[in-house]
This record gives structure tokens, sequence and C-alpha cells, in this order.
């Protein structure tokens, strides 16, 4: 019966359709109901190295990854697919697990205003927000929809928060939102440690899980009834519930002694409980239930399955199909952070594909997310061909194309600045930063440093060249105002809050190795041998190298102005020593020298000194006329991404 009802709210939806969260534990089965009924339906999560293990075996071109912590991934997928009915069901804080206080902040409150902000911009039917009966806080018995929260937690504050902007959006800006207070829900694909999954876990050996005191209360609400409620919440009339909150209940209080008892009766235990082997939690309340009389009044809902079928429904699920599926999980949960490399391509077509394979090696290996962007820019071979292949190949590259030469420095800034990486590492497309380096750089960066630097202690290649190169990463470091690393080139992990900063200097003249130290934060140095370029040669030339020289100095130093400053007064000086001392002769009678050779000597010599000056004057004038122009660093031909990513 309530599959059929299911079934006939999902084909009253107006698409497209969107479920956000769709990795969770609700936002999976709604996207799973859904799909199998339509296929205007997209589930959107955020990045990783796969799919989440609760949606992996479904439709990977109907799944969309996207950050709602950042409005621009927010803009980006609703330009394109003009969603019309949105399930938000994202959430962070919820589990004790998840104790990042400010990413609960950033997740539950500016990721709903995000995508109220720009869902609002469209033609929408409905917005369906995931709220918790965790809103109502300390008055959690058997409260109404108007009563007074008293929020008990940071999840708690959030959830609450998002129900006061949801109103505001419904009731001021007509903006068609509900907010579903749910209380506990239970069933397939639920977190393994959570209460059922593990009461059914360890009955099914004869035995219960560490439980809390007998008189703490709950509220359990089966997927299904849960599901239906959210269907008929999109197809509600919202001049009726815009803006308002739902509470989503059974309309019964459940102790965990009735659901050890329920666990008794299906599972034929013998043995009493242990009460108390699992402690009570801050948010545990001994009157934890809800009272929800307006759902049914203005959505027809309430719940239709028993604790008992419930569990007996979870049950046989469990013992089919969860083994493989939370073994999944437990390997998935293994990978906590996401790392991005920024390449700058330029004529390095034959290195990429090698490029590529070592990076996904190495972040295999240390087990992280990874994230790969090929910056082209502009080069002359085949390397855009190559490029798409990758971001077809594996959706976690991606490639930018620069509108002409802009030069490394411009392609990593245009790489940053799309990245979503916990980390950041810059590379040269050439291969002579070796990519195994970046797990000696994770594990400097897990230590605690926010920057991790390569130190070039050998290279590979021209000997006078290179000793060149450490003469002048000697003299640069003495004349900077700001320490400087002694033979650290570009190649470097970032931590995210070094490249929110670097992204948002205005500088359009960028020497991005001297910003890396002005920034400051805690920085340490990794000694590699630079190898030379694995196919064809090196495209900097004498010119090129003493223009790096000139931007590295003139951005940051003043030395020069200050050799000015100190040469113009001695000059001066002794100009005046000189002046005084023909006098004093002349004086004395004494022949003073004639002759036109120290004359033009004197003129040359001084003329020399002022076309010095001007030039390094006219050196910071070109770099102040620069900056005043305020061009783009760069600008994008196009970004290649895979289609679910486009």
């Amino acid at each position: 019966m309530l599959s059929n009802l299911i079934k006939k709210e999902i084909l009253r939806l107006q698409g497209p359709i969107v479920v956000f969260g769709a990795g969770g534990f609700i936002g999976s089965n709604l996207f799973r109901f859904i799909l199998a009924q339509r296929d205007d339906v997209y589930a959107v999560t955020s990045k990783q190295p796969f799919i989440p293990w609760r949606i992996d075996d479904l439709r990977e071109d109907r799944i969309l990854y996207a950050d709602i912590t950042r409005e621009t991934d927010i803009e980006r997928i609703f330009s394109k697919y003009k969603f019309r009915t949105i399930f938000h069901l994202a959430a962070y804080g919820a589990y004790s697990k998840q104790s990042d206080v400010k990413l609960t902040y950033q997740t539950n409150v500016i990721g709903l205003l995000n995508l109220l902000q720009v869902s609002s911009a469209y033609n929408l039917r409905a917005f369906v927000h995931a709220g918790s009966s965790s809103e109502y806080g300390l008055n959690a018995k058997e409260p109404l929809e108007n009563a007074e929260l008293m929020p008990n937690s940071h999840y708690s504050v959030t959830k609450a928060s998002a129900a006061q902007m949801i109103r505001y959006y419904g009731t001021i800006l007509q903006v068609p939102v509900v907010n579903l207070r749910y209380y506990s829900i239970y069933g397939e694909y639920e977190e393994p440690d959570r209460l059922i999954p593990q009461i059914i876990e360890k009955g099914m050996q004869g035995t219960y899980p560490p439980l809390v005191q007998p008189a703490i209360s709950r509220d359990f609400v089966y997927i299904d009834d849960a599901i239906y409620a959210t269907l008929l919440a999109a197809n509600a009339d919202y001049e009726e519930i815009g803006g308002k909150s739902i509470n989503i209940a059974s309309n019964k209080k459940t102790t965990i002694s009735d659901i050890a008892k329920v666990s008794a009766e299906i599972f034929n235990i013998s043995r009493e409980p242990v009460w108390g082997e699992f402690a009570d939690r801050k948010w545990d309340l001994r009157e934890w239930y809800g009272n929800a009389a307006y759902a049914k009044k203005a959505l027809g809902w309430e719940s239709l399955t028993p604790l008992k079928e419930g569990l007996l429904k979870t049950y046989e699920w469990q013992k089919q199909y969860s083994k493989p599926l939370y073994e999944k999980k437990l390997f998935q949960d293994l990978v906590v952070h996401k790392v991005t490399a920024v390449i700058a391509c330029y004529k390095d077509a034959q290195a990429i594909p090698i490029m590529y394979e070592r990076i996904v090696k190495v972040c295999q290996q240390i087990n992280v997310d990874y994230e790969i962007i090929f910056v082209n820019d502009a080069s002359p071979d085949n390397t855009n061909d190559i490029l798409e292949g990758l971001v077809h190949k594996d959706k976690h590259v991606i490639g930018i194309e620069h509108s002409r030469n802009f030069g490394s420095q411009s392609a990593f800034m245009s790489g940053m600045e799309i990245s979503t990486g916990d980390v950041v590492v810059l590379m040269d497309g050439d291969l002579q930063d070796p990519p195994e380096l970046i797990a000696d750089f994770y594990t400097r960066w897990k230590e605690g440093f926010d920057v991790v630097y390569g130190q070039r202690v050998k290279r590979e290649g021209n000997r006078f060249l290179v000793r060149l190169y450490k003469v002048f990463y000697r003299i640069f470091r003495n004349l900077s105002y700001v320490p400087i690393p002694l033979d650290a080139g570009d190649f470097s992990m970032m931590d995210r809050k070094v490249v929110t900063e670097l992204v948002r200097l205005p500088e359009t003249d960028q020497f991005l190795r001297g910003l890396r130290a002005w920034v400051g934060f805690k920085q340490v140095g990794v000694p590699y041998v630079r190898p030379e370029r694995m196919f064809g040669t090196t495209t900097n030339n004498w010119r090129k190298n003493i223009g790096w020289a000139r931007k590295a100095i003139f951005s940051f130093s003043y030395v020069p102005l200050e050799l000015l400053t100190y040469l113009g007064w001695t000059l001066t000086a002794v100009s005046l020593l000189a002046a005084l001392l023909q006098i004093i002769l002349y004086l004395a009678g004494t022949p003073v020298p004639h002759g036109i050779t120290t004359i033009i000597v004197l003129v040359l010599f001084f003329g020399g000194l002022n076309m010095l000056a001007v030039s390094i004057l006219g050196e910071y004038q070109a770099k102040i006329l620069e900056e005043v122009k305020k061009r783009p660093k760069y600008i994008r031909r196009r970004i290649l991404q895979s289609v679910q990513d486009a």
C-alpha cells in the first residue's frame, strides 16, 4: 500500500528534480525511489574519489558533484539543469563523529543560504528542506511546530537557524520552501553504528548492543513513511505550508526499553539487556517524541508502519545486503582528505599522461581523494586532445584552456581558483617536479605545516646554470624584505586557508613563490633532486631567466631604491668635497689639472649612473602601471570537465 502511495506522489512531481545530500541515509532512499520511476532526477553529492556507497550501483550519469558551501558550484548546476523540485537533505553534525563545529555551520546554514539564493531566481515548484527534531533541543516532549526552540548543541542551533531562514524566504520572499522536522528515521541504508542497525546486528547474534538507560525515549519513523511525507510536501499547496516547519513523527513515545522488548520478540532473545553499558550522551533526553497533527492536516500524512514491522523489514534488508555495503563504507570512511594537483602545461603533451598516472598512484597509496587540474596555457601541441581524453576517462580530472599564453604563474592561479581540495599542490607539467614527493608533502602537512615546499638540494642539467640558480636564490633571499626559502620553486603543497589568501591577493603580476612566503603561516621544506625534463627541451632561455630574476627582486625588494638613495648621497658628498678641494687648491695657488679627458669621464660616469637610476625607477613604475590597469591575470577559453561535473 505504502509503495503505491509513494509511486503516485513521485509521478506528480514537477521536474527536473534534484536531491542534495543524496549520499546520505534519507537522501539515498529518496533518490532510489524517484529514479526507479523517472528519468529527470539528479543526485548531488560532494566530490569523492568514488561514488558514495549508498548509491554507487545507480546510474552514474544522474549523479552530479557540488559543494553547497560554494555558491559558484550551485550556480553551475542550476544554470544547466534549471531544477523545479528541490530536495535538500545535505547536513553535517547530526552524528557524534561529525565534530567540526565550523563545518556544521557552513553546511547547515551557509549551504542552505546558497541554495535558497540561487534557486529562488528560477521557476521553482517546491523546495523541501530536511530539518530535525533537534531544533526543539531541550523542549522535546511532544512539541507543536510553534513551540519554543531551545537548542542544546551546535547542530541544534544550526537547524533552528535554518528553520528561521526558511520562514523568512517562504513567508516574506514567497519562495515555495518548507522545513520537515524529521524525528528518528530508521531503515535500509542507515549508518551501521546507529541504534537500529546495531539492535539488528546484535539481535542476529542473540544479544543486545551496549544500551543507554531504559527510560531514554525516541520517536521512530520508518524510512518509507519519511519518504512519503517528503514527496507529499513537494506536491503540497505552498500557500498553506510555504515557510513553515512540519513535524514528521509517529506520535508514539518509544523508550529504549520498548526497543529491547521488540528485539527480544523478533530474535528470540532470552537474556535481559544490561542497561547503562553505553554512556548517556549530552543530547539524550527522557522525553523526546513528536506531535504530527499538523502533518496530517497540511499534508494528509501519518506514519503507517508500526515499529515491529519496520524492524522486520530492516532486518530482512540488513541480512541480505548490508555486509558488502558496510564493508565498502568502512573503506570509504578511511578517506578523510582531498588533494588537488594544479599542473601548469606548456608543450608538455607527452608528459601529461605519465604525470596523471603517477599522481593517481601516489594518491591511492596515501588513501586520499584527489582532483587533478591541468591548465593548458595555450600550448601549441596536442595538449587539449590529451586532456579531453583524460577528462572523459576520469571524473577527477579537470582541464582549463587559456585564451593565450599568460605564463605559469597565471596558470597556477587559474587552477587554484577552482580547486576544491583540502590542500593544493602546484607542479610544472614537464615531470621535473616528481609526483611521488606528494606523499612526503602530505605527511608534513598532517604534522601541522600549512605550506610544504620542495627544496632542490640538487639539480640535474647544465652545471653553469645550476650554479647561477643557486647564486640567484641567495641574492634574492638577502635582498627580499620577507624570508624566502633557498632553492625552492613553485612545487609545493598548500593548505586550503593559504590558497584562499593567495587567490584573494589583488596583484596582477604575481611571483607565487614570493607570495607564498609573504602570506606566512607555518612552512617547511622537503629536500629532493630535481631531474631534467623527460621530454623535449626547456622553454626557458637567458632572457626569460633574467626576467624571472627581475620580477622576483622588484616584487619583493626595495634594496635597489635604497642603493640609489645611498649612492646619491655618497656622490653628492664626494662632489661637494671635490669642489671644496678645487677651491682650496685654487686659493692656495696650486696648479689645478686641466683636461677634457677628466670631464668626459665624469660626464659618462654620472650619465651612466643617471641611466641606471632611471631604469631602476622605470622597473618599479612599470610594475605600478601593470597593477593600476587591473587587467585579469588570465582569460579562460573553456573548462573541460566530465559530463556529470559540466
